[in-house]
């Protein structure tokens, strides 16, 4: 891979931790002016708990994803980047752009799949 491809890869990673980062800053600074005082009744807290926990849920997704990301920004500086780890072959070009944060080719990640799916 080019140093242009990998230069446009790097600002697109750290990019989206960027967008990451700032979203999460937002939650926090959301959920710590939240007061339960200010909801009338129990349906309404409830539901405020409700979407309190989604956001939650979503933050840790978003945590696992930035995990991804970071790791997907040292294979750039040590040159293992778009190769995938179990067959060593590179990755398309166009699977990186879908997905850059990926470790896997589409073959290597079909068969994990399949097996995956085997296992249930």
């Amino acid at each position: 891979m080019n140093q242009k491809d990998l230069k446009r890869y790097k600002k697109m990673l750290e990019d989206s931790k960027y967008a990451l980062l700032e979203s999460a800053k937002k939650t926090l600074m959301e959920e710590s002016n939240f007061d339960t005082d200010d909801l009338p009744d129990e349906i309404d807290l409830a539901s405020s708990e409700y979407a309190q926990s989604m956001v939650f849920r979503l933050r840790d997704r978003e945590k696992f994803l930035l995990k991804k990301i970071e790791k997907a920004l040292m294979r750039i500086d040590d040159g293992t980047f778009g190769v995938c780890e179990r067959c060593e072959e590179p990755i398309a070009a166009k699977r990186l752009e879908a997905r850059p944060v990926t470790t896997l080719c589409i073959r290597c990640k079909e068969e994990q799949e399949k097996k995956e799916k085997s296992y249930g």
